[in-house]
């Protein structure tokens, strides 16, 4: 039986999906706010930006802390990061789990690489994470590669 077919893999999957996407989020929200103030002085703007899903390109000119754009951006990136951490705990989890930290990083590297791909070049504009809108592709190196580094933790510590 493989992994698609399979509820309790489904299940575990997204159980430790989930527990190791905190890593992820924390590294990549502080990487962006981090990015937002050495770029713009605004360190709740790229945040604010991902909210642009919900409300618009005008989500990304806001750069004060709201309940409308920063909370919904950090709970849609939370998500994001969530779904890419499941994503990751199907390809690389269970016997097929990481044994050693840098196999691990790679396979977060992987995740991450996959996760680029989609957002920037199959998702349509209203679909993306926004940050471009705020930040450098330099900057967005830095997003996914704390992406990486989080989503590969995640990743080992399930051992």
């Amino acid at each position: 039986m493989n992994a698609t077919s399979n509820p309790d893999r489904w299940e575990e999957s997204i159980t430790h999906g989930l527990q190791g996407a905190a890593l992820a989020t924390l590294g990549t929200t502080a990487v962006a706010a981090l990015a937002g103030e050495l770029e713009n002085h605004a360190p709740l703007g790229p945040i604010n930006a991902v909210s642009h899903i919900l409300f618009g390109d005008e989500a990304a000119k806001h750069d004060e802390l709201s309940a409308k754009h920063t909370l919904a951006g950090a709970l849609l990136n939370t998500a994001a990061i969530g779904s890419w951490a499941v994503v990751g705990e199907l390809i690389f989890g269970g016997e097929r789990r990481p044994t050693n930290l840098p196999a691990a990083l790679a396979a977060g590297a992987a995740v991450a690489g996959i996760a680029y791909v989609t957002d920037y070049h199959l998702v349509p504009d209203r679909l993306t994470p926004g940050f471009e809108k705020r930040l450098s592709n330099k900057s967005l190196l830095a997003i996914y590669g704390a992406l990486a580094v989080g989503l590969g933790v995640g990743l080992c510590r399930q051992r």
